[in-house]
């Protein structure tokens, strides 16, 4: 997964992606343009990191037809929303879909940017809140099968002795899985291990 962010300008309007691109280089931000949604979409990968500045009007697919689109992947940059004046109703329907913010032509150079680094720091947090889960998720795969049993009975709020007797082992038996639980899913507390759990889509 590539670390630098990239900002990423859909727009038909050469002199609009120009200009955009400029002031972006100018705060040493790495730039990508496209003149079409269509163009945009055939390089699309969810793992580059960064933001997606995107006009609503535009031949061919419009800039709400590419964030629903997108939405349709899964994970996508946060997206940034370019409007004239007369496309304002539309950019605010953008918004409510999920786009982090709507700029209007022509723009304020510092409004701009100001959105893209919230756009940039907020595409940081999703993916490192992404990268989390997949470690907890990796290394629940590592318990064994009982070892989630007895995972998922703590979860449930069962003391050592009850969840010995749900599974007819000795007491002892379950403070040993529990320990290698607490080891495999590097919890420090219960708190912290049902904290990971109910992150998860499982719980």
């Amino acid at each position: 997964m590539s670390i630098e962010s990239c900002v990423f300008i859909v727009d038909d309007d050469q002199e609009v992606r120009d200009a955009i691109q400029l002031l972006m280089e100018s705060v040493g931000l790495r730039v990508q343009t496209f003149e079409s949604a269509q163009d945009y979409l055939q390089q699309f990968d969810p793992n580059r990191a960064g933001c997606l500045l995107l006009d609503v009007r535009m031949p061919g697919l419009s800039g709400l037809d590419l964030q629903a689109r997108l939405a349709e992947q899964g994970r996508h940059p946060p997206i940034i929303i370019i409007t004239g004046h007369g496309d304002v109703p539309m950019a605010v329907r953008a918004v409510q879909a999920g786009a982090l913010d709507f700029i209007e032509k022509p723009f304020n150079d510092q409004v701009l940017l100001d959105s893209v680094h919230r756009a940039i720091e907020q595409d940081s947090l999703q993916r490192g809140e992404a990268s989390r889960l997949a470690d907890i998720r990796e290394r629940y795969q590592r318990l064994t099968p009982r070892e989630r049993e007895v995972l998922d009975l703590v979860i449930a709020g069962k003391r050592n002795k009850i969840i010995a007797a749900d599974l007819n082992v000795s007491q002892s038996t379950v403070e040993a899985h529990r320990a290698k639980v607490m080891e495999k899913m590097e919890a420090d507390t219960l708190s912290d291990l049902m904290r990971m759990m109910l992150s998860l889509d499982t719980y």
